[in-house]
């Protein structure tokens, strides 16, 4: 690959009339970002707009036809923008520098602004070794894993030279409710015996993935339901393990990675697999979850971006001119148009708070404002999406545009890492802890108002109240 690359300036068609990323960074948000990571972020851009966005198109005609070439292609694409960002220093840019040694030194504040152009691409962040779901296998290892768990999985992850999967969610049971894993995992000797079946596992389609990731139930007849679960590491080979399928995404296959039905029958791994200990599953899960409902957040943001680009572009199109007149000269477009940067900026905030939040402790601690970033990106996203597809026609819908499988991809984003009901239910469980104390609160108020107009020697009195009797009011005439 030969692309002539510069970075002093975008080499797209109008950008040097437009601001860089670092100036673009919202000013609530830049007493938090080092000039490195401005720096950083302005390569970030360049990097996606002129080569990672060009190259979607490579890559998805080097993928190949059928089901089988497609979920054992490696395009070559891939490789030569993986050479070219280490060499330009975007590499595990997601590991924040206050938790994990082996990232690249940013803040999530910092990787959420870099993770937004990612987001713009669809290949752009396993470019950068920023893709889902290694991003947030590599913390459970980071986090949780043994030095010799480390030196097996997580090192070969960081360099890029394997892939992993992250596998949770099962067919026959609610898996929005965790605790309803019933992959089975049955102590025997010095190892475990898992049988069940797993779906959605992420990652699992693509030939470089070597390693999954799997809650299983470890001691159903524990009386803490959260006590129950174990998450354990299976090598891709083992048997016993099957990959039964591929599951679509509205139609879309997210070749060679994709989403996979696995099931695992008799499958026999080590007890020195166990990440962390038995029965602290969830400990673990949540670990994890956290900072990738915040990736998934961040990558929309940009995805929204990107449709709001090619909006604009539509609807300033010379050679579209229904009714006469181009679709910008339409009053009804350019209110959908302000409506969506008002909606991007206002996530965005929302986003970057969520970051900067887990920087000042941990995700722990940013629990509300991961949970809102969760609900309320992907919603905008869609409206965003959905506003830009529906000002293309037939297109929108069509594979003439990105925006159908964007918009396909985020509607998944409702559902992944929990679905939305799940944190609603949560944000409004503990923001209704407040209600007692807020009836009170209100009630006080009333009262101290009804005692500062008595020592005014007033009456709180409706100013509208008339006591008005029409009867006796003609009677005085």
């Amino acid at each position: 690959m030969s692309v002539p690359y510069s970075i002093k300036t975008l080499a797209v068609a109008g950008t040097d009339k437009q601001p860089k990323a670092s100036d673009k960074i919202p000013i609530i948000a830049r007493p938090f970002v080092s000039d490195r990571a401005k720096k950083t972020l302005d390569i970030v851009e360049k990097f996606v707009e002129e080569e990672c966005i060009p190259g979607d198109a490579v890559f998805s005609q080097q993928l190949g036809l059928t089901p089988d070439a497609r979920f054992r292609a490696h395009p070559p694409i891939l490789e030569d923008l993986k050479k070219r960002a280490r060499e330009l220093g975007l590499w595990n840019m997601f590991l924040p520098k206050n938790h994990f040694k082996e990232g690249a030194g940013f803040s999530n504040l910092e990787y959420g602004l870099m993770a937004e152009y990612l987001g713009k691409s669809g290949i752009a962040s396993e470019a950068t070794n920023c893709n889902a779901p290694d991003t947030g296998n590599m913390e459970v290892f980071a986090k949780y894993g043994t030095q010799a768990q480390k030196d097996r999985w997580l090192k070969p992850l960081l360099e890029g030279k394997i892939r992993s999967a992250f596998l949770m969610t099962e067919p026959d049971v609610a898996s929005s409710d965790a605790t309803n894993i019933s992959l089975t995992m049955v102590k025997d000797g010095n190892d475990y015996v898992l049988n069940g079946a797993k779906w959605w596992s992420s990652g699992a389609g693509d030939p470089r993935c070597q390693i999954y990731i799997v809650m299983a139930k470890s001691d159903p007849g524990n009386k803490n339901v959260y006590r129950q679960q174990s998450v354990i590491l299976v090598p891709f080979d083992t048997p016993g393990v099957k990959i039964e399928r591929m599951l679509s995404v509205m139609g879309y296959d997210d070749a060679p990675h994709g989403h996979g039905h696995v099931t695992f029958t008799n499958v026999r791994v080590p007890a020195s697999n166990l990440i962390l200990g038995a029965g602290r599953g969830f400990e673990v899960i949540q670990g994890r979850l956290g900072p990738g409902r915040i990736h998934h957040a961040m990558r929309s943001i940009g995805a929204a971006e990107r449709a709001l680009e090619h909006f604009l572009a539509r609807i300033n199109d010379p050679r579209k001119k229904p009714f006469g007149k181009q679709l910008h000269e339409h009053g009804i477009q350019l209110e959908r148009v302000a409506r969506s940067r008002i909606e991007i900026d206002a996530a965005r905030l929302q986003v970057l708070n969520a970051a900067i939040m887990i920087d000042s402790k941990d995700a722990k601690f940013a629990l509300k404002e991961i949970a809102e970033a969760k609900v309320l990106i992907p919603e905008m996203a869609l409206t965003v999406i959905d506003r830009a597809m529906q000002a293309y026609g037939g297109a929108g819908v069509s594979q003439d545009t990105p925006l159908a499988r964007m918009w396909a991809s985020g509607r998944t984003m409702r559902i992944v890492d929990g679905p939305d009901e799940v944190h609603l239910l949560q944000l409004g469980r503990n923001e209704n802890k407040r209600g007692p104390f807020l009836l009170e609160k209100v009630e006080w108020q009333k009262k101290r108002g009804e005692e500062m107009a008595k020592s005014y020697g007033l009456q709180n009195k409706d100013v509208l109240q008339l006591d008005r009797e029409w009867s006796k009011e003609k009677s005085k005439l």
